[in-house]
């Protein structure tokens, strides 16, 4: 009777410690996890993941496959594209000088246009394309690819200030072979001094122009004629 007594009382005091024990070692394994995920927690405040990134992605560089493409970068320049050979409206009441000294923007020449009041045609406008090849205006092949440009800006300045250009283009030539786009910019009144502009290409399919540039004017807004300047016309 006393070893039967005496062996469930030490069974009961093996549970009680192993109780004891097993209580113990849950509470010490929630501690290190508490621990643990306060570290993470301090680690994640001291570090913003998102700032992070924002910052490397405003670090990359905006690559562009695109090369400036230049209309007129000086005279007689191997660089340049496109000739100024369709003139329109009044034409016999324009001049053209591609390799003018008078004052260049850059370089050692620039582009000058005298436009008269003569009325020779009596159209009371004129205008100028530059084309490719001289003289296309739709009826053959000859457009460039210009696709990636995304805006075409050149220089330009009045002989006197206060001469009006009605419209500045890019594109818009019908025909068999017709541009496949047209965008520009107008009216601009010029000023004495160089100043540059920009004709906004950004959405525009550019996959074949032959009209590269082009400006319009007409006599009721220039009554007393008008010369003016061009200077670094380029896609970009």
């Amino acid at each position: 009777m006393k070893k039967s007594l005496s062996l469930t009382l030490l069974v009961i005091a093996g549970l009680v410690l192993f109780s004891i024990a097993s209580c113990g070692g849950s509470k010490a394994d929630t501690a290190k996890t508490d621990a643990t995920q306060l570290a993470k927690a301090d680690y994640a405040d001291d570090y913003d993941y998102e700032d992070m990134y924002d910052a490397y992605t405003e670090k990359e560089p905006v690559v562009s496959s695109f090369k400036p493409f230049p209309v007129y970068s000086d005279g007689m320049s191997p660089d340049n594209h496109y000739i100024p050979s369709g003139y329109m409206g009044d034409y016999s009441d324009i001049k053209i000088d591609a390799s003018s000294f008078d004052n260049p923007h850059s370089g050692t020449t620039c582009i000058k246009i005298v436009y008269s009041d003569a009325t020779s045609q009596g159209a009371r406008w004129a205008g100028v394309y530059w084309q490719n090849p001289a003289n296309n205006w739709g009826d053959r092949q000859g457009g460039f690819d210009l696709t990636g440009a995304t805006k075409l800006t050149f220089w330009a300045r009045g002989e006197k200030g206060g001469e009006r250009i009605e419209e500045f283009k890019v594109g818009g030539l019908t025909g068999l072979y017709p541009d496949s786009d047209i965008a520009g910019i107008g009216p601009v009144l010029l000023t004495p001094e160089w100043k540059q502009y920009e004709i906004d290409l950004r959405g525009k399919d550019l996959s074949y122009i032959s009209g590269g540039f082009c400006w319009a004017s007409n006599i009721d807004v220039n009554p007393d004629g008008m010369t003016f300047y061009l200077d670094d016309i380029r896609y970009e």
